[in-house]
């Protein structure tokens, strides 16, 4: 939204959320450019000793990128602690990936790393996976997971998703491989759960974001000055060029 107390204090959008107290350390604006950042944190945590993992997620349209392969290869060269997450949802933007990939096997595609595909629509198969890929990672490197998965939406807010396939395409995945749908099935099978319990469950959801939407409304604006913050490391920073940043100040509002 745009906000002054947003993660990025206003200067960020939908790529660029960022928590690094909860281990959430962003997405990108360039395809792809993301995971050589991953491999990165991977280094830091082997470095320090860390018995963490570190999750770079990129999808089926990054998976050709140039990048991709150059941080396998050194992930691979040192044992990283990466696990390389490919969310193929099949189509990138609104290419197919049959139309860009000559072989869409991605979980193939590591040189001396191994890799797994899973159902991405099945909670509890992505979260064994996960599980056996952080044990992998931390004993012999990296790996990498390809989420067989779906978008029903289109790539961004200007794409309706529909001008590439067909709607009766994407309802039939609504229908029989809604991963919310499935686990709600799941759980009044084995009487984990019944509908009003799971209702009530969706209801709480709801509030909260609705309450999480208009905290966020609330926040001000942030000052035009706040474009010239963290634009350098500390200590190099735009205020040494007064002159300039005088003038955008008069320019903007």
């Amino acid at each position: 939204m745009g906000r002054r107390d947003g993660c990025s204090r206003g200067k960020g959008g939908s790529m660029h959320f960022y928590k690094k107290e909860a281990g959430f350390y962003g997405g990108h604006g360039i395809v792809g450019a993301q995971i050589p950042l991953g491999c990165g944190l991977a280094f830091a945590q082997k470095y320090s000793k860390d018995e963490n993992v570190t999750f770079a997620m990129y999808g089926d349209g990054a998976a050709n990128q140039g990048q991709l392969f150059e941080a396998l290869n050194m992930a691979a060269l040192w044992d990283l602690p990466a696990i390389l997450v490919c969310e193929n949802n099949h189509y990138g933007m609104g290419t197919a990936e049959w139309r860009a990939s000559k072989s869409p096997a991605y979980y193939k595609r590591g040189d001396y790393v191994p890799g797994l595909k899973v159902d991405g629509m099945d909670a509890l198969a992505v979260k064994q996976a996960c599980k056996f890929a952080k044990e992998h990672a931390l004993k012999n490197g990296p790996i990498i997971l390809e989420m067989d998965t779906y978008r029903y939406h289109g790539h961004s807010m200007s794409d309706p998703g529909s001008t590439y396939r067909t709607r009766d395409e994407i309802s039939g995945v609504r229908q029989e491989r809604d991963p919310v749908e499935r686990i709600r099935k799941l759980l009044m099978s084995l009487e984990l759960a019944t509908e009003k319990e799971l209702k009530d469950i969706e209801k709480q959801v709801r509030k909260e974001v609705d309450e999480a939407i208009a905290q966020a409304k609330e926040s001000p604006m942030p000052d035009p000055s706040e474009l010239f913050t963290n634009v350098y490391v500390k200590g190099l920073g735009a205020e040494s060029f007064g002159a300039d940043r005088k003038e955008v100040r008069t320019v903007l509002p």
